[in-house]
Order: C-alpha cells, then sequence, then structure tokens
C-alpha cells in the first residue's frame, strides 16, 4: 500500500516547522497529497468556573485560540505552497480535554499521519493526547519526529523493533512502503523469550515475510545490558546510524505506561531519529 494521504496537527506555532518539513519532503517523494490541522486549542479548562469566571472569560478564551489557530493556518499555507505538492489546510478551535475528538475524525482517513514529539523541552500538554488519538482512536500508523531530525525520503537503515506482538507486527507491516526503500532494515530483538514459538530463530519469521516483499533484511540479537528496552534500542539506532525505527505502539495500557513509564513512552522521550509507530 502506498502512502497517498499524509497528515499532520498543529497545535503550535513554534513546534510547526519540523512536522511540516516533514511533510512536505515526503509528500514530494510519494508523490501524496499532504494536508494540515490547525487547531487552536483552548488550554483554560473554562469547563471548570471558578471564582469570578463569567462570559468575558470565555470569550477571551475563544479569541485568542481562533487567533492563533488563524496564525498556525497561515504559516502552514506559506510552507505548503513554496513545497511544490498537491495540499490543504483548515484550522479549528477546541479545548484540551476535546482535542483528540478532532484529531481523531481527520487522522482516519489518512494513510499517514506526521506529528511533532510530545515529550521535549517546549512541547505543549495537548501533544500527547494527539500522538494517542492518531494511534488509537484513528487507528493510524504516526511518524513522531524530533525538532532537529531530518526528513526520511531516501533511508539507508531502518531499524524495526521485534518482541512478537501484536503491535510490532502491526507496525512492521504499515510500514512496509518505507522497508521496501531502505536500503538495510534490520530486525532487532532484545533478550529474546527462552521458551517463546521463536526460540530457535528469533525474529526469523518477520524477516522471511519482509523479505518476500523485497526488503533487505538483517536480525540482530541483542542483550539487555541497559536498565530499560527502549535504551538499548536507543544505543543500537544511534550505533547502526539508522535513519529511523519502527515499532509497535503501548503493548501495555496507556494508564500503566503514563504513570511507570515503558518502551513506547521512554523511547518518545529519548528518541533522536523519526519513530513510526503503529497499534
Amino acid at each position: 500500500m502506498a502512502y497517498k494521504t499524509l497528515l499532520t496537527v498543529l497545535t503550535d506555532l513554534k513546534n510547526a516547522d519540523t512536522p511540516l518539513t516533514h511533510l512536505t519532503a515526503l509528500a514530494s517523494t510519494w508523490d501524496a497529497h499532504a494536508e494540515a490541522l490547525c487547531l487552536g486549542v483552548d488550554r483554560s479548562q473554562i469547563g471548570y468556573y471558578y471564582a469570578g469566571a463569567n462570559a468575558m472569560v470565555v470569550q477571551e478564551s475563544l479569541t485568542r485560540s481562533h487567533a492563533e489557530a488563524e496564525e498556525i493556518q497561515a504559516h502552514a499555507e506559506d510552507m505548503l505552497s513554496r513545497s511544490g505538492t498537491r495540499w490543504s489546510a483548515e484550522s479549528g478551535v477546541c479545548q484540551l480535554a476535546d482535542v483528540g475528538r478532532h484529531v481523531a475524525f481527520r487522522a482516519r482517513f489518512a494513510d499517514l499521519v506526521i506529528l511533532p514529539k510530545p515529550y521535549a523541552p517546549g512541547a505543549g500538554a495537548e501533544l500527547e493526547p494527539v500522538v494517542e488519538a492518531a494511534l488509537f482512536d484513528s487507528r493510524a500508523p504516526v511518524i513522531v519526529v524530533p525538532h532537529d531530525a531530518q526528513p526520511v525520503t531516501a533511508p539507508k537503515t531502518v531499524v524495526v523493533a521485534w518482541n512478537e506482538s501484536d503491535e510490532a507486527l502491526t507496525a512492521a507491516r504499515k510500514a512496509m512502503p518505507i522497508l521496501q526503500s531502505a536500503d538495510t532494515v534490520r530486525i532487532v530483538v532484545v533478550d529474546p523469550a527462552a521458551h517463546g514459538p521463536e526460540r530457535s530463530d528469533p525474529g526469523g519469521m518477520l524477516s522471511q515475510m519482509l523479505s518476500r516483499h523485497g526488503v533487505n533484511c538483517e536480525i540482530d540479537v541483542l542483550s539487555k545490558t541497559m536498565p530499560r528496552i527502549s535504551d538499548v534500542l536507543n544505543r543500537h539506532t544511534i550505533d547502526t546510524d539508522a535513519d529511523m525505527l519502527v515499532m509497535g505502539a503501548y503493548g501495555h495500557s496507556r494508564l500503566r505506561e503514563a504513570i511507570l513509564g515503558g518502551p513506547t513512552r521512554n523511547m518518545l522521550e529519548m528518541a533522536t531519529v523519526p519513530v513510526f509507530m503503529a497499534h
């Protein structure tokens, strides 16, 4: 399946350039349509009335959010119009608690969603629910791009994190166009289960499936020599000079990951290359 509709969701002008740069570069490479949803997010939580709050407070919040949305849309239209790709952009306003619904509705009709890194200095509180809405409510694959990462239009090396889970397999399948374009795909298995179905050949079945699609695969079986699996994956991504990491999202519940952490959250916190995720 080719990616023909690419979507980005922008909620803050200062975090808009990186996802727009990736969006236009990938749309140009894949001859796809680039879409930008520009949201002015009301972060004041005015649904809870504090002492002295009145209709003027509500109106002021809405006016500010509308102005932010229009400013973001103008910036997006400027970048998109100079990209030479087919594009569209629209704006809207929502409260922080309702941002996921707006994102999910648009993302469900996209082949791929490109979003800024949620756990980073200066990242707004709305970025995490934006990523989760795209992944879980729309079931679209998502590429999360760190601030200084370069667009992956012709990847040389892509790392696929493999743990035999449904999420990891879904991510590998949905990333197929990217994997097919890579020079080398490294299937990384960290501490494979001693009694699992792939105990004698970790990553072998995935490698076979991908190779039949023309993907050049190598399998790296690693020991968990660092406290977290995400640490091992991140180090291996750097050591192999990989352009992208492909992984399944949230094997545990989102609540557990939010409270205790997990490979998905930890990887997004430390990612230095674009991370392709699917659930």
